[in-house]
């Protein structure tokens, strides 16, 4: 039996084992693992989570994203407020950045080296908002909310002289009309990426005037061409390695979630609201606004139907990589940032994070995958660029559109310690499921466990409403694996993918082939299409096993019969899911108890810019009857949570971690740390919720649970005798 064994796990490393035989081969190696560390292996699909060799000292010591990447701030004068709202490397290796109150610096010796400290030069003022920054042939081109405008310095003293004009466009006075660029093309022409403004009266974005919700290409001369439309809010920019433009955007209306899109001229990205101009000389496109179907289906599918209209190459998950899509770098340092050459880096404002893109072109279109990078910044991440030692540095703030980082605004540089991260360095599409490639070699036995992986599908609604839940999840089985010989790939055989989803793909049970666990162990493919090519001759895997069972028996040497165990029936699901629908249902009432007769207080609760509650704070006694009518007044998803105090951060934490299901699931975790909540209102609704106020007197949080928000938008119930 022994030799049979070995037998076995040699087919497995060598990558030759067929899939019918995969679960003898995880029940060996899941043995192996238990006489090891004396400690039971579970394979559950919803935690799969093998042990490796050396994993408790993985476990006591684990590694930190600071261990790789560090996180340094640049001083910034107390007189200056350097609210990100652009930024570029100039030719002597200093910065120049614009802030979003209309001035321009530029910042010497920003790596801080030696003893000397960074200095600031202010060098234009007087702009309007400007959101983008860009060098070209010793002049520093600005996008300001109506215009582009180049800053010349004539007279070398490190102050511009001239503001000229290249192009301007026309203003509602919206505020939500923002204005990004310029990103330079090959040709010497720019695009910009303009922002639709937004009705509170209507709920929507609104393209008011001619070319809101467009990119536009500009010539230096100053002539413009309509160049793309069905942008919500196009805040970062930029281009990949093969020179291509991109573009990211923000949920909202007709966006489900944050995405990154490929531009080119003609192409319609999907805000219907930019639509309206289609008419006007020069527009790439004749679709019409009535013409898109306003369905809830993915968009992807409704992208079969509608030519114009592009899918995005990939999708970040609302929530789980951020909230608010920010700035594109790509990664052409060729090694000196760490393993992840030709890759993108995108930021996330409310989150405060980094997030790492790869794309690959399928058929002719791009699609990809995105991994967590970094997070911990110190304010809502915008803008990133190169200094000329390979270190990035980010441009950040807050004010307004609040973070988790703490600050109103801030610069820091992330600089690799040249130490290899375990990572995923990238997932690549196969005729029949995925390719995973790592950064070191892992573990052939765990890697060649389908227990170490798992697959799961997902879409967005593509509709006029903002944002979306996650809609149609289902699981992908893992028919088999192969791990190649060097160990640094993992082919994995997979069913049911579809296409135009989003592919959660974790890998808790991988380690490396010294035991060491991936700093990162879960990336989102976003599957366009499906490359040609060979498929892998593996047979479907055998029916799930109760592999517990399995192992107690073998561990004992009994012959008992093994059995299968059938998957949960669905019934069983709707059971549970009743249970805790029915658990929550008491901390919503959204109709007043007929005993009441009336609430003793009424408390109109909205919203203000900035993720704030209005009021931020109120009374009443304790056991009386409250009824709070919450308007959610914002251009954003929230919802309003009463909890025990000092909870308010636990929950939302609880919120995060709901994943995929947290915006189904109204960001509503279950706790008794949750006393009252309404549900995730749309912007420019209302609902209200009724309830007794607690017995115990004291300060109640409420809070917006939404995750991002739950760090800053929080108010007080206080609660008196």
């Amino acid at each position: 039996m022994k030799a049979y064994q070995h037998s076995l796990k040699n087919l497995a490393k060598a990558g030759l084992l067929t899939a019918g035989f995969t679960c003898l081969v995880s029940l060996t190696v899941q043995a192996q693992i238990q006489s090891k560390t004396g400690q039971p292996v579970s394979s559950s699909s919803k935690q799969p989570a093998p042990t490796p060799k050396g994993l408790a000292k993985v476990e006591a010591d684990p590694e930190k994203e600071d261990d790789f990447y560090k996180l340094i701030s640049l001083p910034v004068p107390e007189d200056i407020i350097l609210e990100v709202g652009g930024m570029t490397t100039l030719p002597d290796g200093s910065l120049a950045v614009c802030t979003r109150r209309g001035e321009v610096w530029t910042v010497s010796n920003p790596y801080i080296s030696g003893s000397e400290r960074p200095t600031y030069k202010r060098f234009a003022y007087g702009l309007h908002e400007p959101l983008g920054l860009a060098y070209k042939d010793g002049d520093i081109y600005v996008t300001q909310r109506s215009e582009v405008t180049r800053l010349r310095d004539k007279d070398g003293d490190g102050r511009a002289d001239s503001y000229d004009k290249v192009y301007s466009w026309p203003l509602s006075g919206n505020y939500h009309e923002y204005s990004y660029g310029p990103t330079f093309l090959p040709n010497g022409n720019m695009l910009v990426t303009l922002n639709v403004g937004w009705s509170n009266s209507l709920g929507h974005g609104v393209s008011l005037v001619p070319w809101r919700g467009w990119t536009l290409e500009i010539t230096p001369d100053g002539k413009m061409m309509p160049f793309a439309a069905g942008m919500r809010s196009p805040a970062g920019y930029g281009m990949n390695a093969a020179g291509d433009f991109f573009y990211t955007e923000n949920q909202g209306d007709w966006v489900g979630s944050g995405r990154i899109s490929q531009v080119e001229k003609g192409d319609f990205l999907g805000n219907a609201e930019s639509l309206r101009w289609t008419g006007l000389p020069g527009s790439p496109l004749t679709l019409k606004q009535q013409e898109v179907p306003n369905t809830g289906e993915p968009l992807y599918d409704v992208a079969k139907r509608v030519p114009a209209l592009k899918a995005p190459a990939v999708w970040l998950p609302h929530g789980i990589l951020g909230i608010s899509t920010s700035g594109l770098l790509l990664d052409n340092t060729k090694g000196k940032f760490g393993p992840f050459d030709n890759q993108l880096f995108v930021g996330d404002q409310g989150q405060s994070i980094l997030s790492r893109v790869d794309f690959e072109k399928v058929k002719g279109e791009y699609q990809g995958v995105v991994f967590p990078f970094r997070e911990g910044f110190s304010s809502g991440v915008l803008r990133l660029v190169w200094g000329h030692d390979a270190s990035m540095f980010v441009g950040m703030t807050s004010r307004g559109w609040s973070s988790t980082g703490k600050e109103l605004f801030s610069l820091q540089r992330v600089v690799w310690t040249g130490k290899m991260p375990f990572e995923m360095k990238t997932i690549h599409a196969m005729p029949d499921g995925f390719e995973i490639e790592f950064t070191e070699p892992v573990d052939a036995e765990l890697a060649a466990d389908p227990a170490s992986y798992k697959v799961t599908g997902f879409n967005y609604k593509y509709h006029a409403t903002y944002g979306s839940p996650v809609i149609n999840r289902a699981g992908c089985p893992i028919q088999g694996i192969v791990v190649s010989k060097d160990g640094l790939k993992a082919r994995l055989v997979v069913d049911s993918l579809r296409l135009g989803y989003i592919h959660e793909i974790t890998t808790n049970g991988v380690r490396s082939a010294n035991g060491r666990a991936l700093l990162h162990n879960v990336g989102y493919y976003t599957l366009n299409n499906l490359p040609d090519g060979e498929k892998l001759n593996i047979a479907s895997i055998a029916p799930a096993h109760d592999h517990s069972a399995m192992m107690a028996s073998a561990a004992t040497g009994s012959a008992a019969k093994m059995v299968s165990k059938p998957a949960p029936k669905t019934g069983a699901g709707r059971s549970t899911s009743a249970k805790s629908g029915a658990a929550t249902m008491t901390k919503r009432v959204t109709e007043m108890p007929a005993s009441w007769g009336e609430p003793d207080y009424t408390i109109n609760m909205g919203t203000k810019p900035g993720l704030k509650f209005a009021p931020e704070q109120f009374q009443v006694k304790a056991g009386s009857k409250v009824r709070v009518v919450f308007n959610n007044e914002d251009d954003m998803l929230h919802n309003f949570v009463v909890v025990m105090p000092g909870s308010a951060i636990q929950v939302g934490e609880l919120a995060m971690k709901l994943g995929l299901e947290g915006q189904e699931k109204n960001y509503i975790p279950q706790t008794d740390k949750v006393l009252h909540h309404t549900n995730l209102l749309q912007p420019n609704t209302n609902e209200s919720i009724y309830f007794i106020a607690p017995e115990k007197p004291g300060d109640y949080t409420y809070e917006c649970s939404v995750p991002g928000h739950f760090y800053v938008m929080q108010g007080t119930m206080k609660v008196v005798k």
